[in-house]
């Protein structure tokens, strides 16, 4: 009792500092969007407000992931009695939609600001964005990375992406209005007006991945695809206990779904063990979860024993 006890603790500390993590990370994202549309307006660079506009996306996204954080925490109910574990990848899922679409969206205005001759940009107002944003953008990442080492948190490893991404963003901006003041005087000036364009275009092409593959990855938690590695590690924990026990067939149900893990695992027993005890059949249960790990209360776990085939 005193184990689950400190598990439990453990576990509101986490879902406290998940989502201290999480308020901090909005309050910051909302600087640096307004920050993006406001110099990116006073200097004229499309791509400083795509960059202001993928912020303030990403601070909505971030405001319902905390909301997402505060479910999770709630007790069990009688309409939820497995809790808010699957509401967690259809955040995921509608924010990396979200993201997604922004950067479509920027790319094709990119290409229609190149196919129309550019645009000239104020570079002062661009520069000072640039360098402040990208350095802003860092520290924050660097920051949440290393506390996420320890909570392990799906919202806050997504949250940290987007910063990573803003991060990069403002960066790949600094290096292009470098090129941009390198230019000026030169008799390829000319090339000027398409930098920003052509930055944007670029950036989303390289960044569109990203959330891509958050979507992919929700989308198998919803549909409850069972993870490869998940799958073969149950496959080796029972066939090892079979070889030791003798067990006559075995079947076993696995899943991810957000931080959740549920698996069902159900065992034919030979007739010598049909006059086992509870507490040995306990302590084969205890041997299985030992071997599976991740216990906390987001792993839900299910072992039964039978003579009959037809329960598998």
């Amino acid at each position: 009792m005193n184990g689950i006890y400190k598990s439990e603790q453990q576990q509101t500390q986490s879902t406290t500092l998940e989502q201290r993590v999480l308020k901090n990370s909005i309050c910051f994202t909302f600087i640096v969007a307004g920050a993006g549309v406001i110099f990116g307006l006073l200097c004229g660079s499309m791509s400083i407000v795509f960059d202001g506009m993928f912020s303030a996306v990403d601070a909505g996204m971030c405001s319902l992931s905390l909301l997402v954080s505060r479910l999770i925490a709630q007790p069990l109910s009688r309409r939820f009695q497995y809790g808010f574990l699957h509401v967690e990848p259809l955040v995921l899922a509608f924010n990396g939609s979200m993201l997604t679409l922004l950067c479509v969206y920027a790319f094709i205005n990119a290409v229609n600001g190149i196919l129309k001759g550019g645009r000239e940009l104020e570079l002062g107002w661009a520069l000072a964005y640039a360098i402040s944003v990208s350095s802003i953008c860092f520290i924050i990442y660097f920051k949440q990375r290393r506390i996420n080492k320890k909570l392990k948190s799906g919202l806050i490893s997504l949250d940290t992406k987007s910063w990573l991404m803003s991060a990069c963003i403002s960066l790949a901006l600094l290096v292009a209005f470098f090129f941009y003041w390198l230019l000026e005087g030169t008799r390829y000036e000319y090339l000027n007006a398409y930098t920003d364009p052509a930055a944007l275009a670029i950036l989303t092409l390289i960044l569109i991945p990203v959330p891509v593959k958050t979507v992919i990855s929700a989308g198998r938690e919803i549909l409850q695809i069972t993870p490869t590695s998940l799958a073969c590690r149950m496959e080796s924990i029972m066939a090892q206990l079979t070889m030791e026990y003798g067990f006559l067939e075995h079947s076993n149900y696995a899943t991810r779904i957000g931080r959740g893990l549920f698996i069902e695992i159900h065992i034919v027993i030979p007739e010598s063990m049909e006059h086992y005890g509870v507490r040995k059949f306990d302590n084969i249960r205890e041997r299985i979860a030992v071997a599976i790990g991740e216990e906390g209360p987001h792993r839900w776990l299910t072992i039964s024993f039978t003579r009959n085939p037809k329960w598998l």
